[in-house]
């Protein structure tokens, strides 16, 4: 299994209707068939870390990750999430499989994805912080 874990704060003019919505649309998201549980809502981090909000998913293995990055419907509501953060926080995420090499793994496939979709990674990279 593994768990991917992101945190994330919304841009100060980002509306509470709007964040309704993007928090809809990554709990669709994260009701893909190849996700096994998720949750999304408050973060109850450090405040001090800037974080208001979470999104974590179960995964159960990489083929299943690799249809998750790719799932029409994460693709689709990337565009309209991305746009109202002001910072996420990716991982750290975690996983009960011992493969040394997993971690590299799944940044290869991350690296992938974002050649694959460049306007996906240009906006995401501003905004990334790497736990």
């Amino acid at each position: 299994m593994i768990v991917h874990m992101l945190r994330f704060a919304f841009k100060e003019e980002t509306t509470e209707e709007q964040k309704a919505r993007v928090l809809t649309l990554m709990r669709r998201t994260a009701s893909v068939e190849s996700v096994s549980f998720a949750t999304v809502g408050q973060s109850l981090a450090d405040p001090a870390d800037g974080f208001t909000h979470a999104y974590c998913v179960g995964i159960e293995d990489l083929a299943a990750l690799e249809r998750y990055m790719h799932d029409p419907v994460h693709l689709a509501g990337d565009p309209e999430i991305i746009p109202h953060l002001a910072r996420i926080a990716i991982g750290p995420d975690l996983s009960d499989d011992m493969d040394s090499a997993l971690a590299d793994e799944i940044m290869a496939m991350h690296e992938k994805k974002a050649a694959q979709y460049p306007q996906w990674a240009a906006q995401l990279e501003p905004l990334l912080t790497l736990a």
